[in-house]
């Protein structure tokens, strides 16, 4: 998998946030089933050839909310498991977002939004994760992201190693720039689509 450096030319379209929100959940919750298993997998491929993880590394990964058709990250779990590859997932606790470390045996529950969770509490404290892999409704060509609304990465982010490499994943292409980023948006240092790899150092212009 080749690795594209994102540059500012790359964009044709400034929007607010809220316009891109509304337009990248309507086109996500128009895919099939059949388009998200089979663009995930791509996904999960392109990662995996370029960043090759190895056993030991720590990799934080969410677990899709499947309502909202996020992409499947099973592929990238099973994986991790398969090659002794540490797991841990993102909780919200008292209004926080904590990183429990999960097993092949560790048991879930919904929580009161119907999205899936770990029962246990404890927080790992790791803040050296080699992968963070974050979900995101749309991410641009300069790095920025829109998540739901909430910041709750944006404040996980504030608190890691600058090593961790932050990877936004999601099935489309930056087409457009976001044009109300905040102070406060932590940008990602790649975004893996379907069909690439972006790298936003420096703008790509490294």
């Amino acid at each position: 998998m080749a690795l594209r450096r994102s540059a500012i030319f790359f964009i044709n379209l400034n929007m607010k946030k809220s316009e891109l929100r509304k337009k990248y959940l309507e086109k996500r919750m128009s895919l099939s089933d059949e388009e998200i298993f089979q663009q995930s997998e791509e996904i999960f491929r392109n990662f995996i050839g370029y960043f090759k993880p190895l056993p030991e590394q720590k990799v934080h990964i969410f677990i899709p909310i499947h309502k909202f058709r996020e992409i499947n990250t099973r592929f990238f779990i099973d994986y991790f498991f398969s090659r002794n590859i540490k797991v841990f997932v993102p909780k919200v606790v008292d209004t926080k977002l904590i990183s429990v470390e999960i097993f092949k045996d560790t048991i879930f529950e919904y929580n009161q939004w119907n999205i899936s969770e770990p029962v246990s509490n404890e927080d790992s404290g790791i803040s050296d994760f080699d992968y963070i892999i974050t979900p995101l409704l749309y991410g641009d060509g300069c790095g920025n992201r829109i998540g739901y609304g909430k910041g709750f990465y944006d404040r996980f982010f504030e608190n890691i190693s600058a090593k961790s490499k932050k990877i936004g994943v999601n099935y489309f292409n930056p087409d457009e720039i976001i044009d109300d980023v905040r102070e406060e948006d932590v940008p990602l240092d790649y975004l893996v689509t379907p069909t690439e790899v972006l790298s936003f150092f420096n703008n790509g212009l490294e």
